[in-house]
């Protein structure tokens, strides 16, 4: 135990250590009697306990208590003397005082100390722990950096700072690594790890005392600028931190090319708060990464307005089944040789509350990235085929249904039952219901689609590929899927009179099919002149404008029933 004796006795000092040495005490013994002596004992060595008499010539417990608090040290001060008053002692506890104990009172003295060595013991692990969950709570283990809450609390002060003095601008920069689960997949997450700690110094080299650093998600990374004279400042720091990843990462004796994708936004114009500015750096940085990897991109308007209306759209499109804003409408198709309806293809819709009535484009793709398709392509396949057998049911039969499966719908093993279970509930002879897929889906995993389409063929289903021509099909595989229609892309029927090449295309996807035994459906039909090409070509079906738009499904029956009365 090391004893802080604040006396100016000498001989009342060594006859406290005799006592406590003679009650078992092992103990080491420092001896000062002035304000100089007491700050520069503190300042060398850590104390467990101090005892301080209470008056002295030079000194008193009153003065030696303030300068440890000044200290800021947490040490057990307990005054040992007998000429303090009681009023006077209670004072100086109600001050930080611990206790107090008349002189010469050893045996009340020794429980006294051991009695605060135990709470001071408490109080030093109780810190410990707090200090422990707030290094977790705001703090990232793997790299020491700020997490997100900590730097949004740190650049929020800065803000709030800037506000009240009007300072410049400001920048904020979202940095995400490219291809780090590449790494992590091919070496394993410690060698993925070891790389994100060198990113992490390599930032911090970067930004220096000039900014803030923080990791705000697995391998993305926030910087913070308080200050920037002006734009060429901004963009200097950008290039400079590009700049620093040119030179390749080295881990147990293996180099790693690693490239970051950024974007940048500016207060206070692209934001006043600091959600606003992460929020707004982050769709910069997923613009320059779609764009291209390895760049940056500063955030303007717009793209604050598409995630607003993304965001909106994620949102309400998980109700939008259960709320019956979803509808599906239908375009006919037409047999090229007879003029008549043969079937028609089912596109959905959405009504949505805010935006109106959306195509399939505005909201398909965002519900393939959330998963959402599966949901809404079995509605669209349930609403089909009931349309369908109703229409058969009324004398139409055997027109076909086509329907759109999605990559997502396509690699579920469900879907076949779903499909199934579909077509036992309304009815439908599976003869009349086509599912479309576009070439490119048919390559994402070609053995595996398949096995999936084999499947879906010995239901009596039939196959169609839409979008043919578009994609970088192998001719191999083509012959190996088990398909009946070639659907040909609207993109080359729209100038089949006039461009020479897409009409090459065209003739030979027509010549592929017949030597394939495949039926040739082509869409996006507009004029009488790439009607007859489609004719001469000896295309078996068509679809577009130039017969019908997507009609909804009372609006159709009452046109196949006028073809039917003519």
């Amino acid at each position: 135990m090391k004893v802080l004796m604040v006396e100016d006795s000498e001989d009342d000092a060594h006859l406290l250590y005799s006592e406590l040495a003679s009650a078992g005490q092992d103990l080491t013994y420092k001896q000062v009697d002035c304000v100089s002596g007491m700050r520069a004992a503190l300042q060398e060595s850590d104390w467990d306990v101090v005892i301080s008499d209470h008056a002295m010539p030079l000194f008193s417990s009153l003065e030696a208590l303030d300068l440890l608090k000044q200290s800021g040290k947490d040490i057990p001060f307990i005054i040992y003397s007998g000429n303090i008053g009681e009023h006077v002692a209670v004072s100086a506890m109600r001050s930080g005082a611990h206790d107090y104990v008349y002189k010469g009172n050893a045996a009340r003295l020794i429980p006294s100390i051991e009695r605060e060595l135990k709470n001071a013991a408490i109080r030093h692990a109780k810190k410990q722990a707090e200090n422990h969950i707030y290094r977790l709570a705001y703090y990232d283990e793997l790299t020491g950096l700020p997490k997100r809450n900590l730097f949004c609390e740190k650049v929020g002060d800065v803000l709030s700072e800037r506000s009240v003095s009007g300072a410049a601008a400001a920048a904020m920069y979202f940095i995400d690594l490219d291809r780090l689960m590449r790494i992590n997949n091919t070496y394993g997450y410690a060698m993925g790890d070891a790389l994100i700690r060198q990113v992490a110094q390599r930032l911090q080299d970067c930004v220096g005392e000039t900014g803030i650093l923080a990791r705000v998600g697995g391998d993305k990374f926030a910087v913070f600028k308080g200050s920037v004279a002006d734009s060429q400042e901004m963009q200097m720091f950008a290039d400079h931190v590009m700049e620093s990843f040119t030179v390749p990462f080295e881990i147990d004796n293996l180099e790693f090319d690693v490239t970051l994708s950024m974007g940048i936004c500016v207060y206070p114009d692209d934001g006043e708060d600091v959600s606003t500015l992460l929020v707004n750096a982050e769709s910069a940085m997923a613009l320059a990464k779609k764009l291209w990897r390895n760049n940056y991109k500063y955030y303007v308007k717009e793209m604050g307005e598409a995630s607003s209306r993304r965001l909106v759209l994620e949102t309400s499109l998980r109700r939008a089944v259960e709320r019956g804003e979803l509808l599906v409408q239908y375009q006919p198709i037409v047999d090229l040789n007879t003029g008549n309806f043969t079937g028609a293809e089912a596109l959905v819709r959405w009504n949505h509350p805010q935006f109106g009535l959306l195509a399939p484009d505005k909201f398909i793709p965002l519900a393939d990235e959330t998963g959402l398709i599966i949901e809404i392509g079995e509605w669209v396949l349930h609403q089909a085929c009931m349309q369908m057998k109703s229409w058969h049911d009324m004398g139409f039969y055997p027109m076909s249904i086509s329907v759109n499966v999605s990559a997502v719908q396509l690699g579920q093993p469900q879907l076949l039952n779903q499909v199934a279970d579909v077509l036992r509930n309304t009815g439908l002879d599976p003869a009349c219901l086509e599912l479309e897929i576009t070439e490119s889906v048919l390559m994402q995993d070609a053995e595996a689609t398949i096995n999936m389409l084999r499947a879906l063929k010995e239901m009596g289903i039939k196959i169609s590929v839409d979008d043919f021509g578009t994609g970088f099909s192998s001719l191999s595989y083509l012959k190996r899927f088990p398909i009946d229609i070639l659907k040909i892309d609207k993109s080359f029927t729209r100038d089949i009179d006039m461009d020479p090449d897409n009409s090459a295309i065209v003739t030979a996807i027509a010549a592929l099919a017949r030597s394939l035994n495949l039926s040739v459906l082509a869409e996006g039909v507009e004029s009488k002149q790439q009607l007859d090409f489609l004719r001469e070509e000896k295309c078996d079906r068509v679809q577009g404008y130039f017969f019908s738009r997507p009609l909804n499904p009372e609006v159709l029956l009452s046109v196949m029933e006028e073809k039917r009365a003519a």
